[in-house]
């Protein structure tokens, strides 16, 4: 007997036809092979929402195939991964490969080891068809909103933008977050804190203390009274108290937890964590990545056990049965957990071990005792200020329990205070009174982002990844650091020889990887909040998330929730036709020009925002300029846009010639005398020198940029040009072997190709012959539009003439490439459309 089992990825394929046998042939469908059609809405609105379904075009040479084994079998198994999207996938298989959904196989498994494998083979089941109208549901709905919402905006602002359920939501909380940030008025306080010594009878040291004042002063006149009273005061232990305190473990991960803690921990970003950690689910060292649920399987639970009290000891063991609190769980059955709680690392790339070692350290320290502390707290009585107090705290482990593997940061504040006894006398060494300021509420990232989402019911595991991918993509959202602002603060020092007060700085407001919305999302946000308020609504989208539960569970019929959106939904579409293109992206009038008193504005552009002058009436052509990096259209006002209109800028002349030579003999440079100009283009501000030639002034104002400065950029910028240079071939001089970011790589001026070079290779013992290869074998660069890409096959690349002029033997490669190419670029695709 033959059987086929079709599962979703090739790496995972592998594994579990070793497991399986020879009676098993195991192949992969490479994530979905159908989708709904691209022509059209794909949807019969009419016919209670039927898609239009179709084999996508990259999937149809692999469906042709598994349709011949699944005629060849004498059973075919769907093994597609256990949640709602797998499920879906299930059924698209079945449909395509023409299979009785009502009795073909349906097996699943939370984890690729043999027992599960097993296990899931001896209890089949069919597919699940409730979960399938629930993906389904959720297809068809966001396909709708996207469909009919984007042609608004492309008509209404700027073409290319786009709108979906979930991602125009999340643009609309870092949208929102930015308003309160920039709403924002900071305040400042004076806080109390410093040393005391601790006395002995004798009046000797014995000890220090670290002490501060809880409560906050408004002012500094006030704070320095205070330190003014304490100088002068006697200091005793007015009391001291000891308390036991217990810290527990968190739960085992879930998709959420695992993006978060992943970030804080590893720096990774959420989708580079699910690439990792989809690896190493389809290796079979971990359980499946996307789930909801903090449950573990009595199973794992005694595995757990079994390795805390064999590595650590008894007392080290605690079994937790943890319970997930959104009781509409669908996405999975089991927390993220590895296979196999006895190994505590894995081979592998480097991240794989890292995370492996995040998700083993939290699984099992779930299962592990709570960390045993000491809390001390010491109250200080200052006998001149009878009402106000001075405190100290202390913190130790007494028994480490689970953060023996999984430490939270407690051990690196753990401080043991010295003993003292109630009335002890202390004595001022050092106390200070600084300034300290309110912070604005914290912008995202993408951690923060997703727990957010998931805390408000938005989105579920499996959408979080590609959601924020997506509001990046689209530019909605940039992910940066950003350089803080040097402020000034005040701070009063007390020590034995009195008091001091002086004016410092600090670097406040500093940003790593947070993100920051666009203009552009900032004006999609108001036009959609305005026009279609229930689709950005918070609650709305989470409850729609609950009704695509209740599908799940059978409770009620996918047509009847997606018709009780439409008719509601759809009305408000054709309403907003009649909203004029000024409205919706939001122009607005700054005033007139105080010298031609022609009316001027601030718009959205396809390059971003920028001002204009002039309305084009009476033939006048208007003027235009770029926003500078960091204004914002709702904000700049008539005198910050007419400073836009000095540039360009001649900055002045190089005072000298600068030239640098490359490893092939080319030179770079510019000649004295030649003109430096200033200009901001929608990428940013830049410097112009020569013909075609500019340096990018990321960090300096255009408008106030000096002579020097600017002299500095561009012999910098020839310098690098010339260092790039590794190789050329004065044979095909569009052919070179440039230095990258990641090491050398070969490229074709022409086609604009690149190709990889190994870290052990030498690249400067690459011949001509063997680049034209790689590049003839490299995939094509990314599109540069839909007429760029359909012209692309037809142009004969200047690397393949070099190859034909060679010999036959390389026009027969350069004919064969573009199979390996498509081979290559058949990966495992899991659409989410939110």
């Amino acid at each position: 007997m033959t059987n086929l089992v079709i599962v979703e990825s090739p790496a995972k394929a592998k594994t579990i036809e070793k497991y399986l046998g020879k009676d098993f042939v195991v192949r992969s469908s490479y994530g979905h092979i159908r989708d709904i059609q691209k022509k059209g809405m794909g949807i019969d609105l009419q016919n209670g929402f039927e898609p239009s379904y179709e084999i996508s075009s990259d999937k149809k040479k692999n469906v042709t195939e598994l349709r011949k084994l699944a005629k060849g079998s004498d059973q075919v198994w769907l093994a597609t991964d256990e949640d709602r999207e797998g499920e879906a996938i299930a059924w698209h298989l079945a449909e395509a490969l023409n299979l009785d959904v009502k009795t073909t196989k349906r097996i699943v498994f939370h984890e690729i080891t043999k027992p599960a494998i097993t296990h899931a083979v001896d209890h089949p089941r069919t597919i699940d068809m409730d979960l399938v109208h629930a993906q389904q549901a959720r297809r068809i709905l966001d396909r709708i909103v996207g469909f009919e919402l984007s042609p608004i905006l492309w008509k209404k602002i700027r073409t290319g933008l786009s709108a979906g359920r979930v991602q125009s939501v999340a643009v609309r909380l870092i949208v929102e977050r930015e308003k309160e940030i920039e709403a924002f008025e900071a305040s400042s306080v004076f806080r109390i804190q410093g040393v005391l010594d601790l006395l002995s009878p004798a009046g000797e040291k014995v000890g220090e203390l670290d002490v501060k004042r809880t409560a906050t002063f408004e002012n500094e006149a006030d704070a320095t009274a205070f330190l003014q009273s304490v100088s002068s005061a006697n200091l005793q232990v007015l009391s001291l108290e000891e308390k036991p305190a217990k810290r527990a473990p968190k739960a085992p991960f879930t998709t959420s937890t695992l993006q978060q803690e992943a970030s804080s921990k590893l720096g990774f970003s959420v989708k580079q964590t699910m690439m990792i950690a989809q690896r190493l689910y389809e290796s079979g060292k971990i359980t499946y990545m996307r789930t909801d649920s903090v449950n573990l399987s009595e199973v794992a639970i005694a595995q757990a056990e079994t390795q805390i009290k064999s590595a650590y000891g008894a007392e080290y063991s605690k079994p937790r049965r943890y319970k997930t609190k959104n009781a509409d769980a669908q996405e999975a059955h089991e927390a993220i957990r590895p296979t196999d709680f006895s190994t505590e690392n894995v081979p592998g790339e480097r991240n794989e071990q890292r995370l492996y070692q995040l998700i083993w350290r939290r699984a099992i320290a779930s299962q592990m005792a709570e960390a045993q502390l000491k809390r001390t707290t010491v109250e200080i009585g200052i006998d001149n200020l009878p009402t106000d107090k001075l405190t100290a705290k202390g913190e130790v482990v007494t028994f480490d329990g689970f953060l023996k593997v999984y430490d939270f940061g407690g051990k690196d504040d753990d401080k043991l205070l010295p003993p003292m006894t109630i009335g002890q006398a202390l004595r001022l060494g050092a106390l200070s009174a600084r300034e300290s300021f309110a912070r604005p509420p914290a912008r995202y990232n993408e951690a923060s982002l997703v727990r957010t989402l998931e805390e408000m019911g938005i989105g579920r595991p499996s959408t979080y990844a590609p959601t924020i991918d997506t509001v990046q993509q689209r530019g909605y959202v940039v992910k940066e650091d950003r350089e803080g602002k040097e402020r000034e603060y005040r701070e009063v020092f007390l020590n034995a020889e009195g008091l001091e007060a002086k004016t410092l700085t600090e670097m406040a407001g500093s940003e790593k990887n947070k993100l920051f919305p666009t203009d552009i999302a900032g004006i999609v946000t108001n036009f959609l909040t305005k026009h279609f308020g229930e689709v950005l609504d918070y609650h709305f989208t989470a409850n729609v998330e609950e009704k695509f539960d209740t599908i799940a569970k059978g409770k009620i019929q996918w047509q009847q929730m997606l018709e009780e959106f439409y008719t509601q939904f759809h009305p408000k579409v054709e309403a907003a036709e009649d909203v004029s293109r000024e409205e919706a992206g939001q122009a607005r009038p700054l005033g007139n020009h105080p010298e031609t008193g022609e009316p001027m504005f601030v718009k959205i552009g396809r390059y971003g925002p920028y001002v204009q002058i002039g309305d084009g009436e009476n033939d006048e052509k208007p003027r235009f300029a770029s926003l500078m990096p960091g204004q914002k259209m709702d904000v700049i006002n008539l005198e910050q846009a007419l400073e836009l209109f000095k540039l360009p800028r001649h900055v002045g002349d190089m005072p000298e010639s600068y030239s640098a030579t490359a490893v092939d003999g080319s030179k770079f440079g510019v000649d004295k005398g030649q003109a430096l100009i200033a200009k901001q283009g929608p990428f940013g501000p830049y410097l112009e020198y020569g013909t075609k030639k500019y340096a990018p002034i990321k960090g300096f104002d255009p408008l106030s940029i000096t002579l020097e400065e600017s002299v500095a950029i561009v012999e910098a910028k020839i310098q690098a040009e010339a260092e790039k240079i590794v190789k050329t071939f004065p044979e095909n001089p569009d052919v070179k072997i440039l230095k990258g970011r990641w090491g050398p790589y070969i490229t074709d001026l022409t086609t604009k190709k690149n190709a990889k070079i190994a870290k052990d290779e030498d690249a400067l013992e690459l011949s001509l012959e063997e680049c034209v290869k790689r590049l003839d074998e490299a995939p094509e660069p990314k599109k540069r539009g839909r007429a760029a890409a359909k012209k692309a096959p037809a142009k004969k690349t200047a690397a393949k003439k070099t190859a034909a002029k060679k010999s036959t033997a390389k026009k027969t490669t350069a004919k064969k490439a573009p199979a390996k190419k498509t081979t290559a670029k058949k990966t495992t695709t899991r659409k989410t459309s939110e």
